[in-house]
Parts: C-alpha cells; sequence; structure tokens
C-alpha cells in the first residue's frame, strides 16, 4: 500500500503545530509519520509532500520509513504518485479539491484517511465505529456519542437553560 500524506494541508489543521513555522512543521509531522509508519501502512510506503516554495534546492529526503518529498505543487505530486502507483492508494488530506482531482484524475479508488488521525495524542486506529475497520478506511476521532458528555456538562447545560429562559422573559 502507498499512503501519500498532503503535508502542510495536515500541519495546517493541527491545533499544536499550525502556529509554528514551515520548518517546525515539516520536522514535526516527519517525526510523527517515522513513529506510525507501521500502522497506517504496514507493508507499504509513507510519502509526505510539501510545496517546495519555501524548500528549493531539496526534491526528497528519506527518514526511516518515510520519505518527504518536495514539489512545485504538492495537490499535481500526489496526483502523479496515486496514478502512477500499483496496488492500493491511501490519501490523508482534507482538501476537497485535491479529493476530486484525485476522483477525476486516477483510473481507480483512493481511499481517504482523517488528517486529524495525524494529530499529537490521537490514537491510529481508534474510535471505529460500526462496520467500519481502522485499517480499511483509516483512523477518526471518536462520535461525541461514542464518549459520552465531558464531565460537567449536564451542570453547564442546566447554566445555560436558565440564563436563556431568563432572556426570553425579560
Amino acid at each position: 500500500m502507498l499512503v501519500l500524506v498532503d503535508g502542510y494541508n495536515v500541519t495546517m489543521r493541527d491545533p499544536a503545530l499550525a502556529d509554528r513555522s514551515k520548518q517546525a512543521q515539516r520536522e514535526a509531522l516527519t517525526q510523527r509519520l517515522r513513529a506510525i509508519a507501521g500502522r497506517i501502512a504496514p507493508k507499504g510506503r509513507v510519502v509526505v509532500v510539501f510545496d517546495a516554495r519555501e524548500s528549493l534546492g531539496a526534491s526528497a529526503e528519506s527518514h526511516g520509513a518515510v520519505r518527504v518529498v518536495y514539489a512545485a505543487d504538492a495537490d499535481t505530486e500526489i496526483v502523479r504518485r496515486a496514478a502512477s502507483a500499483t496496488g492500493q492508494v491511501a490519501v490523508y488530506t482534507a482538501d476537497l479539491r485535491l479529493r476530486a482531482r484525485l476522483s477525476q484524475d486516477v483510473g481507480r479508488h483512493v481511499e481517504y484517511r482523517d488528517v486529524s488521525a495525524l494529530f499529537v495524542g490521537t490514537r491510529i486506529g481508534a474510535g471505529k465505529g460500526p462496520g467500519q475497520s481502522a485499517g480499511r478506511s483509516g483512523a477518526r476521532p471518536p462520535h461525541a456519542g461514542e464518549v459520552g458528555l465531558p464531565p460537567g456538562a449536564k451542570d453547564i447545560t442546566a447554566e445555560l437553560e436558565e440564563l436563556w429562559l431568563d432572556d426570553e422573559k425579560g
């Protein structure tokens, strides 16, 4: 299986990375991917693609099981790699335009995975819902109905109801 990661699309959605420099984002994501490569791509390859506008001169580098690629346009490179791959392809991206391009330009099914599965503190493969396997569709955060209410939620709800009802009376 080939796993493609839309580098900055992932890092800019990660609350722990979004405010960091581009270099810090790249380094943190690459480190995370190295730590989980065996889980997200068993017996496969992980390729993270970054736009190269800020990394001119470096086209690709390997970090253990993770290949880091710098391209003039990350989306175009991801589409190209997905189209030329043999076997299964999974893509971590929340970019709907990239997903549309992949659907249109790649002559086979591409599996899309939830980018939040790559955030710090997210367990890969956790939160499977009915009929969903982590290996097939990637990890997803648990649905609120699966984890219940946080502590104190009922107290907060009662307080808000009281405030709203007071506003309606006044």
